[in-house]
This record gives structure tokens, sequence and C-alpha cells, in this order.
């Protein structure tokens, strides 16, 4: 085989390979620009709607809103924090006296609701 056979050679595996290189380009290209485009379809949609409106609930409390802890204040966040706990630990006192109740078993003293 003649010396300029290997040039072609190599040459024709760089073109090749460049070719795939830029064709390989072109489709990250088109599929970034195609990212680009529904993401901002995507902003477009969520801009157009309107935070939800704060509605009361039974008790006559505003509705919590998802992510409202970020923008509220520390004080705040600690009342509504031991407002639910003793919430909660009310919801279980009450539990317990009704099963205790229901078992004929004695009431424990702090159990009981003297108001």
């Amino acid at each position: 085989m003649p010396w300029w056979s290997w040039i072609l050679l190599w040459l024709a595996l760089i073109a090749v390979s460049l070719l795939c290189y830029v064709l390989l380009g072109i489709r990250l290209f088109r599929k970034f620009m195609a990212m680009v485009h529904e993401l901002s379809a995507a902003g477009e949609r969520l801009g157009r709607h309107t935070p939800l409106p704060e509605h009361a609930d039974d008790d006559g409390a505003p509705a919590k809103v998802f992510g409202a802890a970020v923008f509220a204040s520390p004080e705040q966040m600690r009342h509504d924090y031991v407002a639910a706990k003793a919430s909660r630990r009310e919801v279980r006192r009450q539990k317990r006296v009704k099963r205790k109740a229901e078992r004929g078993q004695p009431q424990s003293l702090h159990d009981i609701d003297f108001s």
C-alpha cells in the first residue's frame, strides 16, 4: 500500500468523525432549544395562575397556604407550633378518656377535665 493511501485513509476517518460531531452538536442544540421552549411555555402557564384565595376553615381561621412558613415570622411559627401541639395533646387526651370509659377503667387524675 503506498504512503499516500494512508493519508487518504486518515483524512477520511477524521472527516467522518467531524461529521458525526457536527451532527451530534446539531441534534443537541435542537433538543436544548426544544427544552427552552417547553420551559418558557411552562413558565407562562404557571405565571397566569393567581394565588389561592385565603378562605376560612370551619373554625374561622384562615386556611394554611403551602410554603407560607418561609415568609412568616419566627414568633408566628412558634405560636402555630405550640397551638398545634396543644391541640394534638388534647385530642389524644380525649381519646384516652373515651377509651378508658368504654373499658370501665379508672381515669387518671391528669386526664380529668375539671373545667
